[in-house]
């Protein structure tokens, strides 16, 4: 389908999200007609108003023209004269896609990349062009793998994908707008009928009558109603355009086979899935495992220590890109399957473009390290800059053992509470440890494990199976506190590793002797002995 009939077709949906609406204002107005002209005055009143707030939120919907545009403030601008490669790079490829190249260059802390433009008059005119580029994506691809992304954003460029996303989008946006607005009408109208009755049932408790169950089904029926009339039809919506975005995609990505070589194009569609649960993943187990304790990897490092993971896990990255995912296909997708767009690109013929460069995408900046920091700057809140940093072995030991002290919180709080708990003179957690193995030689210990949290399974559990849950709590909660009594005073530390779970290093001895003092700790015939002459000689 050509730009022109898309951009028709466009314009059609928008036009049918505003018939729509003076549809059902139509509606309401021949109800609030046939209420004055037959119905008694209370009903016709209750009519009126449940008209009117009817349609507060479809005439809103419909004069709410404008949509959000870029604002700019995604991302960091490079300027031609700092980044005189990458500039050159997006020029060159843009020449040949054939299209003007984007106005600005903007790095980002994505896993991405993507094209924008500001047109004009509902698309028909071109506008401010922009290409934001994720630093983490750079750092996951080779130059030739960028080049094949960065030919398949140009490709939308030259499609007119950019000028006439604006018009689908504005459609989008005005049938979620009058959707969120009913919903959230219908969801007070609901609050307010539970609110209503449940005061009716407190009244009947208080004169002694038994309540009456709750029930809202009925409240806020007719927000209810028009919302799905505007899902439905944003459902057509996305249906009607969707097919389109996905053929969009296609001939995005033979345009960058033809301009960056088949097998780069390929290449770069197979590492973006991996890419991208590669970096959820470094996100949630290592730039952000110091935040709530206040803790941030190096300058720089937060959004750029992703690139150590990815070295770590190469093999496990080669099998991902190996065995795409299986991705259902649905008609509300913009973008097909991976693995069939994948398909498309390795069935072209062969180009002889195998055996490219490799080098890294970062080597198209002047200076990554500078531009991670600069976008780290503009991308992370006020308070997280203000964060202590530091290096990564460093962050790693203090964030485990700060989680850990956290994690034993509620043992401790049970030890505080026992006879004496208080008169050990040993610093910092070592005297919860010793407090602990006093209650276990005064036979106080069963009562400690009582006051701590269990499993539904442990709470229901009678006798000798009471008491074996008991012990496996003993047991699991004395080697925590210990471990993290022995990496709080520095005798253990947390060991970094980009490739598997931290690891907890003991000292000398401290793990073949371990086991058996503290099952001689929690024997019927405790003895604690091991288990302090081990924490003394640690």
């Amino acid at each position: 389908m050509g730009a022109t009939l898309r951009a028709l077709r466009a314009l059609v949906l928008l036009a049918g999200f505003h018939m729509l609406g003076l549809v059902l204002l139509a509606l309401l107005g021949t109800l609030d007609w046939a209420a004055y002209r037959w119905a008694p005055a209370v009903w016709a009143l209750r009519m009126y108003v449940v008209s009117f707030v009817l349609a507060v939120p479809v005439v809103r919907g419909m004069v709410m023209l404008r949509t959000p545009r870029d604002e700019g403030t995604a991302g960091v601008p490079v300027t031609e004269e700092a980044e005189p490669r990458l500039w050159a790079a997006v020029r060159d490829l843009a020449e040949r896609v054939g299209t003007r190249a984007p106005d600005e260059i903007r790095l980002t802390a994505d896993m991405n990349a993507s094209v924008t433009e500001d047109a004009r008059l509902l698309g028909l005119l071109g506008g401010t062009r922009r290409l934001y580029l994720g630093l983490p994506l750079m750092a996951g691809l080779s130059e030739a793998q960028l080049r094949a992304v960065l030919a398949h954003e140009l490709g939308h460029y030259a499609n007119s994908d950019t000028r006439l996303s604006g018009i689908t989008e504005r459609s989008r946006l005005h049938v979620a707008r009058t959707v969120d607005r009913l919903e959230e009408k219908s969801g007070h109208k609901v609050a307010k009928q539970r609110a209503r009755q449940e005061r009716r049932s407190a009244k009947r408790v208080a004169r002694g009558k038994s309540p009456k169950e709750v029930d809202t089904t009925g409240a806020g029926f007719t927000y209810r109603a028009t919302a799905r009339i505007y899902t439905a039809y944003g459902r057509f919506s996305m249906r009607a355009t969707q097919s389109g975005s996905r053929r969009q995609e296609v001939a995005a990505d033979l345009a960058a086979a033809r301009i960056a070589g088949r097998d780069a194009t390929a290449s770069a569609l197979r590492a973006l899935p991996a890419l991208g649960s590669a970096h959820d993943f470094y996100l949630d187990s290592y730039a952000t495992l110091g935040v709530e304790f206040g803790m941030l990897p190096p300058r720089g490092e937060v959004f750029g220590g992703v690139r150590h993971l990815l070295d770590a896990r190469a093999e496990e990255l080669a099998e991902l890109r190996a065995e795409l995912p299986a991705e259902p296909a649905s008609p509300y997708d913009s973008h097909p399957p991976t693995a069939d767009r994948v398909a498309a690109v390795e069935a072209l013929p062969d180009d002889g473009r195998a055996a490219e460069e490799t080098l890294p995408a970062f080597g198209l900046l002047a200076s990554p390290e500078a531009a991670l920091c600069r976008v780290e700057d503009a991308t992370l809140a006020p308070e997280a800059l203000r964060m202590r940093r530091l290096d990564w072995p460093d962050l790693v030991h203090e964030a485990m053992t700060a989680r850990y002290v956290r994690d034993t919180e509620p043992l401790r709080a049970a030890i505080v509470e026992l006879p004496d708990a208080g008169t050990s003179r040993a610093p910092g957690l070592v005297a919860e440890v010793e407090a602990f193995l006093d209650a276990v030689d005064a036979g106080t210990v069963w009562d400690l494990v009582e006051r701590l949290p269990k499993s539904d399974e442990a709470a229901a559990a009678t006798g000798r199976a009471a008491r074996e849950f008991a012990r496996s709590s003993l047991r699991r909660e004395l080697a925590r506190l210990l471990t993290t009594a022995l990496a709080q005073d520095g005798r253990a530390r947390w060991q970094l590793s980009w490739s598997a779970p931290a690891s907890l290093r003991l000292p000398d001895g401290f793990t073949e002797e371990l086991p058996a003092a503290l099952e001689a700790a929690i024997a019927d015939r405790p003895d604690t002995g091991r288990l302090r002459k081990l924490l003394a000689a640690a």
